[in-house]
Order: structure tokens, then sequence, then C-alpha cells
């Protein structure tokens, strides 16, 4: 992790995933979570075995790593967090951000930034009321998904005041139809930045 000054409060951006691979999407939310919130930065940090995806082939660590860091390569506002693919598990997310926050300074606003899916499912990840409390939580709205409002805020009551609510331009990229579409040999360009397709190629990944 880059380090950050102490002498004055930082605004930071966490988003994590397996990015598998990182695609225009991830960018787009990065870039509009940054501009809507004002952050300083924006850490992109690849999950080493997310407990909610056992069972599911995850590329290794390598690549994803690699990909992620040509992705925002040239952007100072982003950079890249090994602290997740590093760490001993299990791997959850409430213990990722308390690691950050031990590692940042200490007057440092954490955002945690995540996608309406995953807004969703939160009542049912490991001490989801540690991870409101340890961040304060940026959710990119998502076109034609209609969430139960109602029924998440029984789950964690109090959540949807808590909740900033980001409109992202209008494109959704899924990794797994982008895996689809590389192991038959289909085009991702642009979907991908021209540097991630070519590695993607090169490494004959998703094949």
């Amino acid at each position: 992790m880059i380090p950050l000054p102490t002498d004055t409060p930082r605004r930071i951006g966490l988003l994590g995933g397996t990015f598998d691979p990182v695609h225009i999407g991830h960018l787009i939310l990065a870039e509009s979570a940054r501009v809507a919130l004002n952050l300083d930065h924006v850490f992109f940090v690849p999950a080493a075995a997310p407990p909610h995806k056992q069972g599911i082939v995850i590329s290794p660590a390598e690549h994803r790593l690699a990909m992620l860091e040509l992705a925002v390569a040239g952007n100072a506002d982003f950079s890249v967090s090994r602290l997740d693919i590093e760490r001993p598990g299990p791997h959850y997310t409430a213990d990722l951000l308390e690691m950050m926050l031990a590692q940042s300074p200490h007057d440092q606003e954490l955002w945690f930034l995540m996608g309406m899916d995953s807004l969703i499912d939160l009542p049912t990840w490991r001490d989801p009321d540690r991870i409101r409390r340890l961040a304060r939580l940026a959710v990119a709205m998502r076109p034609g998904y209609d969430p139960d409002w109602a029924s998440l805020e029984a789950a964690l009551p109090g959540i949807l005041s808590e909740i900033t609510l980001l409109d992202v331009a209008g494109v959704y990229v899924s990794a797994s139809d982008l895996r689809k579409r590389a192991g038959a040999g289909e085009s991702i360009r642009y979907l991908v930045s021209d540097a991630v397709r070519d590695y993607i190629a090169a490494h004959a990944l998703y094949r």
C-alpha cells in the first residue's frame, strides 16, 4: 500500500473484488466515486479467497494483480493494495477494513465502494455491523435492479440512512461474461483496457 501523509485528513475509497478480470465497469465505478465523494485516493483490493465464492475457480492472484496494475497505470489517484492477498485467511471484509485503518493515519475517513448486488447481500456477510462502523458505504446504482429496501432495512436497521448512492455511468460489464468471451476467442475490446486485453491473450487466460 502506498504511504499516506499524516498531516491532513484523507478520504480514501476501497474497492474490493476478485477482479477476474478487472474491466471498465470497475474503473468507471472507482472514478465516479472519487469525484462524487471527493476522495483523495482509491485503492483496488483484490480478494485472496472470497468466502462467498467457495467452489468457484478463480485465476491465480499474480495474474489478477498484474491486470489491476496495468489497468490503473498512469492514474495517480488509483493504486492496487496487496493487503488481502498477503494476509492469512479467512478473508472477511470487516477484518480487511480494520487492517486498512490500522495502517493509516488516525484521521482517515474510509469509504467502502460496492455494487447494489453486494449491498443486498450485506446481511449475509460476516460482521456487517462492524463493516458499518469501520467505513462509510457508497453503493453504485445498477440499471434495472430493484432492491427490496424494506427487507434490507429490517435486516440491518438504520442502513438506508447510512449509505450513499452513486450515479454511475450506465455501463454494466460482467466479469463472468468476459471470461466466457475470452475463453471462446471472442473480442473483449473496449470492455477491458488494451493492456489488460493484451495480458489476457499473452497468458491465454480463461481458455
